[in-house]
């Protein structure tokens, strides 16, 4: 990190966001009011799937403040729909999600018409005087209902499947067909809702003088939004502005931008009036996309000695009515890591995406990863049981080992690095496992039933695999980073500050961390998928060495020495082997502010920017061990 001893990095802060959370003072999207601003009420379906006869929308319309009502006729030809991203090895059909509900509705919550009054309350009243003849249509809500097209949601896809993925390596046939036990189980996980403390929301202003569209929104990171609403507006993207305030919480299922930004962000161009729209507790429950919804079969091939020797699985995802842009990623990741922690030589999984008439789904607290971590483990348990051999022993067995990274699993992930058994083996050693297997049997003789539990896990993270940063010194030596990252709670403004304080050998409080805001920060990608310190945090790294080498020539000018020979040591520097002749770091600041103390070839100022790119993504692991009595 740095040749000096100064280290923030791993200290316990306090957390330097907190503050103003806990005192009332956080800024969040409904916190802004802006002169002339308008609301905007969405009309939902009420009907999981029907046919939209008419919409009655006159005694809306003529309603005190009311400005305009809208429903897909007046928007037609002018948004267009956000497509769903590419998943490699997986075929996506064509079944974005539409900004406003066309002929048909294919889900309850589903945006209809929209209205726009004065006020948040007159918008409601006009809201709830739009009729709605709906002629409704079988629905299907469960995935086999979908797989036997019970109904079909979407007149091109005949057979409901909107995403399909398989891959086979090995000779899984072989497996199973010399296997001692083969050990199968099907499984539910059922579908949740993310539910945010703060619900979605947005504000978007039009300046027409300078053609800049400004939208403040609930998100995850301005540059989701931003490259969503350029494409739905038809738009260029240096004429829009995402601000992201203070989130209240996101859970992935703040990851961009719904319908519902798009239809206040046009109208706020419309109109010529800003436009807020921020949804109720009612809304986000019943519209904000949901996360996991997986049926899955699997079977494990396992020999004598308990290696296990071959999977297979079908996993069905239900990805509900349409696809966001990030719904097709979650089962294919789930896909691809089941087979978790252990050496699998040979696997093969067919996963199917299909419609059913609910809210889509999308990434939800880890987005994939835990619902593969689910199945594996409970298989192995399950595998287990089977054999009578303990189960921390059967996953001993079976473990990738150490000496085998990068491990490329069957599915085709390549693992970066790991030590599993250490973690498994640590774990055990926490709850002392052994004991309590004892204390188990000996109990459970006289009815008294004790649990112990163990899994392990292994994840994806750092996706999209690059981030931004950038630096800049002010001539008094504070500090000014900004990145591509943006936070919704998890404590970035601390980290970043340990960051550059560990690097530049200063307090963290001499650093300000700018997030957030698409016209401030550099061009990046946002937080999800546990990125954040993984590449936000490394990027920030490299421009924090860029200009810690650019503080080294001011200082080796000023201290007449070569760069080379400049040291960093308790936050002073110097010539090496000439510590009683130091500069602070401040005093090195100032001075690359004034060009008559630099060198020639210097230019004036103390900045860099930086990108940090992965080869791939890297793969955390843990293990987790439980006794319940």
């Amino acid at each position: 990190m740095s040749d000096g001893t100064a280290r923030w990095i791993g200290r316990p802060l306090r957390r330097r966001e907190d503050p103003k959370f806990l005192q009332g003072k956080a800024r969040y999207v409904d916190d802004l009011v802006v002169p002339n601003m308008t609301h905007l009420v969405v009309v939902r379906s009420t009907a999981a799937h029907a046919i939209i006869r008419q919409i009655k929308s006159d005694a809306a319309r003529a309603m005190p403040g009311v400005l305009t009502v809208l429903t897909t006729r007046e928007i037609a030809g002018r948004l267009r729909p956000v497509v769903p991203n590419p998943v490699e090895g997986a075929q996506v059909a064509p079944a974005p999600h539409p900004i406003l509900a066309g002929d048909r509705v294919r889900y309850v919550g589903e945006p209809v018409a929209a209205v726009l009054a004065t006020s948040h309350a007159a918008a409601e009243d006009a809201a709830q005087a739009i009729e709605i003849d709906y002629e409704h249509l079988p629905a299907v809500v469960d995935v086999a209902g979908s797989l036997a097209a019970r109904a079909t949601l979407h007149d091109h896809i005949a057979d409901n499947v909107l995403v399909r993925w398989r891959r086979s390596h090995g000779d899984v046939e072989g497996a199973f067909a010399r296997a001692a036990q083969i050990v199968r189980q099907q499984f539910h996980i059922p579908r949740l809702a993310a539910a945010p403390i703060e619900t979605r929301g947005a504000l978007a202003v039009y300046d027409a003088g300078s053609d800049l569209l400004t939208v403040w929104c609930s998100s995850q990171d301005p540059h989701r939004p931003l490259a969503q609403l350029s494409h739905v507006l038809s738009r260029p993207d240096d004429r829009i502005r995402v601000i992201v305030p203070d989130v209240g919480g996101g859970f992935g299922s703040k990851g961009g931008a719904p319908p519902e930004v798009a239809v206040a962000a046009w109208l706020a161009m419309e109109t010529g009036r800003p436009v807020k729209w921020i949804e109720d507790r009612r809304e986000n429950i019943a519209a904000s996309y949901q996360g996991r919804g997986i049926e899955a079969d699997v079977a494990l091939a396992v020999d004598a000695e308990g290696k296990i020797t071959g999977l297979r699985a079908r996993v069905v995802a239900d990805l509900g009515a349409y696809l966001y842009s990030a719904t097709p990623l979650v089962p294919v990741t789930t896909s691809m890591l089941l087979t978790g922690t252990y050496a699998i030589p040979a696997a093969s999984v067919e996963m199917l995406g299909v419609a059913t008439n609910k809210v889509p789904t999308g990434p939800y607290r880890g987005a994939g990863r835990p619902e593969a971590a689910y199945l594996i483990e409970q298989m192995v348990d399950l595998s287990a049981h089977a054999l009578q051999i303990d189960p921390v022993e059967l996953r001993r067995r079976n473990l990738i080992t150490s000496n085998q990274f990068p491990y490329r699993n069957p599915l085709g992930f390549t693992y970066d690095s790991g030590n599993y058994a250490r973690a498994l083996d640590r774990a055990c050693e926490l709850i002392e496992y052994e004991r309590w297997r004892q204390e188990q049997r000996t109990r459970a003789r006289g009815g008294h039933l004790i649990g112990v539990g163990v899994t392990l896990y292994v994840e994806r993270a750092g996706s999209q695999l690059w981030e931004s940063a950038a630096v800049s010194v002010s001539p008094n030596g504070r500090v000014t980073a900004k990145l591509g990252s943006t936070p919704s709670g998890q404590g970035h403004e601390t980290t970043f500050a340990q960051i550059a304080a560990d690097v530049l050998q200063i307090n963290p409080d001499a650093v300000t961390v700018v997030q957030g805001d698409s016209a401030v920060v550099p061009r990046g990608v946002g937080t999800f998928g546990s990125r954040s310190t993984t590449i936000g945090g490394s990027a920030l790294l490299t421009a924090l060495e860029r200009v810690k080498a650019k503080a080294n020539r001011v200082a080796g000018a000023l201290l007449e020495a070569p760069a080379a020979d400049i040291v960093w040591s308790d936050g002073r520097i110097h010539v090496r082997g000439a510590p009683d002749r130091a500069l602070t770091f401040t005093e090195v600041a100032a001075a690359a502010y004034q060009p008559a103390k630099l060198p020639a070839d210097v230019e004036m100022g103390l900045d860099a920017q930086a990108v940090f790119r992965l080869p791939g993504p890297v793969f955390p692991f843990g293990a987790y061990a439980a006794v319940v009595d």
